[in-house]
Protein backbone atom coordinates (compact mmCIF):
# COMPACT_ATOMS: atom_id res chain seq x y z
CA UNK A 1 0.00 0.00 0.00
CA UNK A 2 2.63 2.44 0.87
CA UNK A 3 5.01 1.74 -1.93
CA UNK A 4 1.61 2.00 -4.33
CA UNK A 5 1.05 5.34 -2.59
CA UNK A 6 4.65 6.32 -2.84
CA UNK A 7 4.59 5.89 -6.94
CA UNK A 8 1.25 7.65 -7.63
CA UNK A 9 2.38 10.83 -5.62
CA UNK A 10 5.54 10.81 -7.59
CA UNK A 11 3.55 10.72 -10.97
CA UNK A 12 1.15 13.28 -9.43
CA UNK A 13 4.18 15.82 -8.82
CA UNK A 14 5.72 15.06 -12.07
CA UNK A 15 2.31 16.06 -13.81
CA UNK A 16 2.50 19.14 -11.86
CA UNK A 17 6.02 20.63 -12.95
CA UNK A 18 5.20 19.94 -16.79
CA UNK A 19 3.55 23.22 -17.94
CA UNK A 20 7.29 24.94 -16.43
CA UNK A 21 9.01 22.83 -19.02
CA UNK A 22 8.14 25.03 -22.05
CA UNK A 23 9.92 28.63 -20.40
CA UNK A 24 12.89 28.14 -22.00
CA UNK A 25 11.02 27.93 -25.67
CA UNK A 26 8.73 30.88 -24.84
CA UNK A 27 11.88 33.21 -23.77
CA UNK A 28 13.45 32.55 -27.32
CA UNK A 29 11.18 35.89 -29.46
CA UNK A 30 13.04 37.93 -26.75
CA UNK A 31 16.25 36.50 -26.88
CA UNK A 32 16.30 36.60 -31.52
CA UNK A 33 16.66 40.27 -31.70
CA UNK A 34 19.76 39.71 -30.08
CA UNK A 35 21.03 36.50 -31.82
CA UNK A 36 20.13 38.73 -35.11
CA UNK A 37 21.68 41.67 -33.84
CA UNK A 38 25.18 40.81 -35.68
CA UNK A 39 23.16 41.25 -38.45
CA UNK A 40 21.45 43.98 -38.33
CA UNK A 41 24.75 46.11 -37.26
CA UNK A 42 26.35 45.00 -40.49
CA UNK A 43 25.88 48.11 -42.48
CA UNK A 44 27.68 50.04 -39.32
CA UNK A 45 30.47 47.40 -38.68
CA UNK A 46 31.66 47.96 -42.71
CA UNK A 47 31.70 51.87 -42.82
CA UNK A 48 34.84 51.75 -41.31
CA UNK A 49 36.23 49.74 -43.81
CA UNK A 50 34.57 51.83 -46.58
CA UNK A 51 35.98 54.99 -45.33
CA UNK A 52 39.63 53.61 -45.20
CA UNK A 53 39.25 52.20 -48.94
CA UNK A 54 38.37 55.58 -49.82
CA UNK A 55 40.70 57.43 -47.92
CA UNK A 56 43.53 55.31 -48.82
CA UNK A 57 42.26 55.68 -52.50
CA UNK A 58 42.32 59.22 -52.44
CA UNK A 59 45.42 59.72 -50.21
CA UNK A 60 48.10 61.53 -51.37
CA UNK A 61 50.73 59.68 -53.02
CA UNK A 62 53.71 61.35 -51.50
CA UNK A 63 54.76 63.36 -54.40
CA UNK A 64 55.53 66.75 -53.94
CA UNK A 65 53.20 68.58 -56.05
CA UNK A 66 54.68 71.83 -57.60
CA UNK A 67 51.93 75.30 -57.53
CA UNK A 68 52.99 77.95 -60.08
CA UNK A 69 51.22 81.28 -60.71
CA UNK A 70 51.72 84.60 -63.04
CA UNK A 71 53.24 87.71 -61.62
CA UNK A 72 50.29 89.68 -60.71
CA UNK A 73 47.38 89.89 -57.69
CA UNK A 74 44.58 87.82 -58.74
CA UNK A 75 47.41 85.35 -59.75
CA UNK A 76 49.36 85.35 -56.42
CA UNK A 77 45.84 84.86 -54.82
CA UNK A 78 44.87 82.17 -56.47
CA UNK A 79 48.29 80.39 -56.25
CA UNK A 80 48.04 80.95 -52.21
CA UNK A 81 44.74 79.67 -52.38
CA UNK A 82 45.93 76.38 -53.80
CA UNK A 83 49.20 75.86 -51.82
CA UNK A 84 47.05 76.49 -48.62
CA UNK A 85 43.98 73.92 -49.54
CA UNK A 86 46.35 71.23 -50.80
CA UNK A 87 48.72 71.68 -48.21
CA UNK A 88 45.24 71.31 -45.56
CA UNK A 89 44.41 68.35 -47.76
CA UNK A 90 47.85 66.69 -46.99
CA UNK A 91 49.72 67.09 -49.63
CA UNK A 92 53.60 67.86 -49.39
CA UNK A 93 53.64 71.07 -51.56
CA UNK A 94 56.02 73.55 -52.99
CA UNK A 95 55.00 76.94 -53.71
CA UNK A 96 56.87 78.23 -56.90
CA UNK A 97 53.87 81.28 -57.52
CA UNK A 98 54.83 84.35 -59.25
CA UNK A 99 57.04 83.11 -61.89
CA UNK A 100 56.45 85.93 -64.38
CA UNK A 101 53.61 86.22 -67.31
CA UNK A 102 51.89 84.10 -69.05
CA UNK A 103 54.38 82.73 -71.77
CA UNK A 104 56.81 81.66 -68.61
CA UNK A 105 54.24 79.68 -66.63
CA UNK A 106 52.44 77.74 -69.41
CA UNK A 107 56.17 77.06 -70.52
CA UNK A 108 56.93 75.90 -66.83
CA UNK A 109 53.90 73.87 -67.08
CA UNK A 110 54.65 71.90 -70.16
CA UNK A 111 58.06 71.51 -69.29
CA UNK A 112 57.17 70.05 -66.07
CA UNK A 113 58.90 72.75 -64.12
CA UNK A 114 55.42 73.43 -62.02
CA UNK A 115 52.71 70.88 -61.75
CA UNK A 116 49.57 73.54 -61.58
CA UNK A 117 48.48 76.97 -61.94
CA UNK A 118 45.43 78.59 -63.01
CA UNK A 119 44.88 80.19 -66.43
CA UNK A 120 42.16 81.25 -68.32
CA UNK A 121 40.14 80.13 -70.30
CA UNK A 122 40.36 83.14 -73.11
CA UNK A 123 44.47 83.27 -73.10
CA UNK A 124 44.50 79.22 -73.66
CA UNK A 125 42.22 79.97 -76.51
CA UNK A 126 43.91 82.71 -78.35
CA UNK A 127 47.39 82.20 -76.80
CA UNK A 128 48.44 78.99 -76.16
CA UNK A 129 46.08 77.49 -78.86
CA UNK A 130 46.72 80.17 -81.20
CA UNK A 131 43.28 80.55 -82.47
CA UNK A 132 42.32 83.60 -83.95
CA UNK A 133 38.43 84.12 -83.49
CA UNK A 134 37.93 84.63 -79.74
CA UNK A 135 35.01 82.77 -77.85
CA UNK A 136 32.51 84.62 -75.73
CA UNK A 137 30.62 81.83 -74.48
CA UNK A 138 31.89 80.61 -71.53
CA UNK A 139 30.90 77.01 -71.41
CA UNK A 140 31.97 76.49 -74.97
CA UNK A 141 35.65 78.31 -74.53
CA UNK A 142 36.33 76.13 -71.41
CA UNK A 143 34.97 73.14 -73.32
CA UNK A 144 37.21 73.39 -76.26
CA UNK A 145 40.26 74.65 -74.29
CA UNK A 146 39.77 71.76 -71.70
CA UNK A 147 39.39 69.13 -74.99
CA UNK A 148 42.90 70.80 -77.37
CA UNK A 149 44.72 71.08 -73.91
CA UNK A 150 43.98 67.49 -73.20
CA UNK A 151 46.26 66.32 -76.50
CA UNK A 152 49.39 68.63 -74.32
CA UNK A 153 48.62 66.12 -71.40
CA UNK A 154 46.85 69.10 -69.31
CA UNK A 155 43.65 68.59 -67.41
CA UNK A 156 41.42 71.90 -66.59
CA UNK A 157 39.91 70.80 -63.48
CA UNK A 158 36.20 72.80 -63.37
CA UNK A 159 36.55 76.72 -63.55
CA UNK A 160 35.38 79.28 -61.99
CA UNK A 161 32.41 81.33 -62.31
CA UNK A 162 34.12 84.64 -62.54
CA UNK A 163 35.21 86.26 -65.50
CA UNK A 164 38.76 88.67 -65.64
CA UNK A 165 37.71 89.70 -69.14
CA UNK A 166 37.99 93.66 -70.84
CA UNK A 167 35.64 95.74 -69.42
CA UNK A 168 34.17 99.19 -69.73
CA UNK A 169 33.70 101.29 -66.18
CA UNK A 170 31.76 104.01 -64.81
CA UNK A 171 31.78 105.62 -61.56
CA UNK A 172 28.26 104.52 -60.02
CA UNK A 173 26.77 108.37 -59.52
CA UNK A 174 27.63 109.07 -63.48
CA UNK A 175 26.06 105.59 -64.49
CA UNK A 176 22.72 106.80 -62.42
CA UNK A 177 23.28 110.23 -63.63
CA UNK A 178 23.16 109.37 -67.29
CA UNK A 179 20.68 106.35 -67.25
CA UNK A 180 23.59 104.19 -68.16
CA UNK A 181 24.09 100.61 -66.96
CA UNK A 182 24.87 98.65 -70.15
CA UNK A 183 27.05 99.40 -73.16
CA UNK A 184 23.75 99.56 -75.22
CA UNK A 185 22.61 101.98 -73.21
CA UNK A 186 25.94 104.11 -73.40
CA UNK A 187 25.82 103.46 -77.02
CA UNK A 188 21.81 105.02 -77.32
CA UNK A 189 23.53 107.77 -74.89
CA UNK A 190 26.30 108.83 -77.00
CA UNK A 191 24.01 108.35 -80.55
CA UNK A 192 21.31 110.75 -78.55
CA UNK A 193 23.83 112.95 -78.57
CA UNK A 194 25.47 112.49 -75.22
CA UNK A 195 28.63 114.09 -74.19
CA UNK A 196 30.95 111.18 -72.96
CA UNK A 197 34.75 110.32 -73.08
CA UNK A 198 37.00 107.07 -73.19
CA UNK A 199 40.38 106.52 -70.73
CA UNK A 200 41.56 103.32 -72.86
CA UNK A 201 45.03 101.98 -73.39
CA UNK A 202 46.29 102.44 -76.71
CA UNK A 203 46.26 98.99 -77.91
CA UNK A 204 43.01 98.04 -76.98
CA UNK A 205 41.40 101.06 -79.07
CA UNK A 206 43.52 100.13 -81.78
CA UNK A 207 43.02 96.90 -82.13
CA UNK A 208 39.94 95.24 -84.51
CA UNK A 209 39.10 92.77 -81.94
CA UNK A 210 39.07 95.55 -78.98
CA UNK A 211 37.20 98.83 -79.18
CA UNK A 212 36.61 99.01 -82.92
CA UNK A 213 35.43 96.24 -82.89
CA UNK A 214 33.13 97.18 -79.95
CA UNK A 215 31.92 100.36 -81.15
CA UNK A 216 30.91 98.00 -84.66
CA UNK A 217 29.30 95.68 -83.18
CA UNK A 218 27.27 97.76 -80.30
CA UNK A 219 26.71 100.62 -83.32
CA UNK A 220 28.48 103.99 -81.91
CA UNK A 221 31.52 105.65 -81.68
CA UNK A 222 33.48 108.01 -79.68
CA UNK A 223 34.39 111.41 -81.34
CA UNK A 224 38.30 111.17 -81.58
CA UNK A 225 38.85 114.41 -79.07
CA UNK A 226 36.94 112.60 -76.35
CA UNK A 227 39.65 109.29 -76.42
CA UNK A 228 42.05 109.88 -74.13
CA UNK A 229 45.28 107.09 -73.91
CA UNK A 230 47.45 106.10 -71.22
CA UNK A 231 48.64 103.12 -69.91
CA UNK A 232 46.33 100.19 -68.62
CA UNK A 233 47.23 100.57 -65.05
CA UNK A 234 46.12 104.71 -64.88
CA UNK A 235 42.55 104.08 -66.33
CA UNK A 236 41.25 103.60 -62.66
CA UNK A 237 42.89 106.91 -61.47
CA UNK A 238 42.11 108.74 -64.88
CA UNK A 239 37.92 107.96 -63.93
CA UNK A 240 38.44 108.61 -60.81
CA UNK A 241 39.66 111.86 -60.91
CA UNK A 242 36.85 112.49 -63.74
CA UNK A 243 39.47 113.04 -66.58
CA UNK A 244 37.12 110.60 -68.42
CA UNK A 245 33.33 109.03 -68.06
CA UNK A 246 34.57 105.47 -68.87
CA UNK A 247 37.21 103.48 -68.81
CA UNK A 248 38.93 100.03 -70.10
CA UNK A 249 39.80 97.82 -67.23
CA UNK A 250 39.63 94.39 -66.19
CA UNK A 251 36.51 92.89 -64.82
CA UNK A 252 37.81 91.15 -61.27
CA UNK A 253 40.43 94.23 -60.41
CA UNK A 254 39.95 95.21 -56.92
CA UNK A 255 39.89 99.43 -57.44
CA UNK A 256 36.62 98.82 -59.08
CA UNK A 257 35.07 97.91 -56.08
CA UNK A 258 37.31 100.56 -53.85
CA UNK A 259 36.94 103.70 -56.20
CA UNK A 260 32.74 103.07 -57.16
CA UNK A 261 32.83 101.80 -59.77
CA UNK A 262 30.72 99.65 -61.56
CA UNK A 263 31.20 97.11 -64.95
CA UNK A 264 29.03 97.96 -68.08
CA UNK A 265 27.12 94.92 -68.62
CA UNK A 266 28.28 93.74 -72.24
CA UNK A 267 24.38 92.83 -73.46
CA UNK A 268 25.91 91.84 -76.75
CA UNK A 269 28.92 89.57 -75.15
CA UNK A 270 31.70 91.07 -77.34
CA UNK A 271 34.23 90.67 -74.84
CA UNK A 272 36.14 87.03 -75.01
CA UNK A 273 35.40 85.27 -72.11
CA UNK A 274 38.41 84.81 -69.35
CA UNK A 275 37.38 82.13 -66.96
CA UNK A 276 40.34 80.64 -64.40
CA UNK A 277 40.77 76.87 -64.21
CA UNK A 278 43.16 74.93 -62.10
CA UNK A 279 45.41 73.25 -64.81
CA UNK A 280 47.17 70.24 -63.91
CA UNK A 281 49.85 67.96 -65.31
CA UNK A 282 47.67 64.68 -66.37
CA UNK A 283 50.69 62.59 -64.94
CA UNK A 284 50.51 64.62 -61.64
CA UNK A 285 46.38 64.06 -61.33
CA UNK A 286 46.81 60.44 -61.93
CA UNK A 287 49.01 60.01 -59.27
CA UNK A 288 46.82 62.10 -57.30
CA UNK A 289 43.27 62.44 -58.30
CA UNK A 290 42.31 63.75 -54.41
CA UNK A 291 43.86 67.34 -56.14
CA UNK A 292 40.43 67.53 -58.39
CA UNK A 293 37.94 66.42 -54.69
CA UNK A 294 40.12 69.73 -53.24
CA UNK A 295 39.77 72.53 -55.55
CA UNK A 296 36.51 71.87 -57.60
CA UNK A 297 34.51 73.05 -54.99
CA UNK A 298 36.92 76.40 -54.32
CA UNK A 299 36.45 77.26 -58.11
CA UNK A 300 32.79 76.77 -57.71
CA UNK A 301 32.69 79.28 -55.40
CA UNK A 302 34.95 81.98 -56.63
CA UNK A 303 32.49 84.27 -58.23
CA UNK A 304 33.46 87.53 -59.85
CA UNK A 305 32.17 89.67 -56.77
CA UNK A 306 33.65 87.68 -54.20
CA UNK A 307 37.37 87.77 -56.28
CA UNK A 308 37.33 91.57 -57.08
CA UNK A 309 36.64 91.32 -53.19
CA UNK A 310 39.91 89.59 -52.69
CA UNK A 311 41.67 91.86 -54.89
CA UNK A 312 40.47 94.50 -53.29
CA UNK A 313 42.11 93.61 -50.21
CA UNK A 314 45.56 92.97 -51.75
CA UNK A 315 46.10 95.91 -54.35
CA UNK A 316 44.07 98.54 -51.86
CA UNK A 317 43.79 97.33 -48.07
CA UNK A 318 47.27 96.48 -48.61
CA UNK A 319 47.46 92.04 -46.92
CA UNK A 320 49.12 89.98 -48.06
CA UNK A 321 47.95 87.24 -50.48
CA UNK A 322 48.79 84.77 -48.33
CA UNK A 323 46.54 85.95 -46.09
CA UNK A 324 43.51 86.68 -47.82
CA UNK A 325 44.04 83.51 -49.42
CA UNK A 326 43.57 82.46 -45.85
CA UNK A 327 40.67 84.25 -44.92
CA UNK A 328 39.05 83.18 -47.96
CA UNK A 329 39.78 79.52 -47.19
CA UNK A 330 38.69 79.62 -43.66
CA UNK A 331 35.66 82.05 -43.95
CA UNK A 332 34.02 79.23 -47.18
CA UNK A 333 34.47 76.53 -44.47
CA UNK A 334 37.35 74.46 -46.89
CA UNK A 335 39.91 74.95 -44.28
CA UNK A 336 39.49 74.96 -40.43
CA UNK A 337 43.12 77.29 -40.29
CA UNK A 338 45.81 77.89 -42.40
CA UNK A 339 49.46 74.93 -42.44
Amino acid sequence: MLISFVLLLTILLASCASPAAPQPTAEAPAEAPSAEMPTEEMPADTEPVEEETTSAAAAPSGNVIVVGSKDFTEQFILGQITVLALRNAGYEVEDDTNLGGTAVAREALVNGDIDIYWEYTGTAWLTHLGHEDAITNSQEAYDKVKAEDATNDLVWLDMSPFNNTYTLMMKQEKGEELGVQSISELAEYINGGGDASLCTNQEFYARPDGFKGLEALYGFQFAEDQVVLMDSGLTYKALQDDQCTTAMGFATDGRIVAFGFFNLDDDLSYFPVYNPAPVVRSEVLDADPGIADVLNPISAALTTEKMTELNKLVDIDGLEPADVACEFLTTEGFVESCP
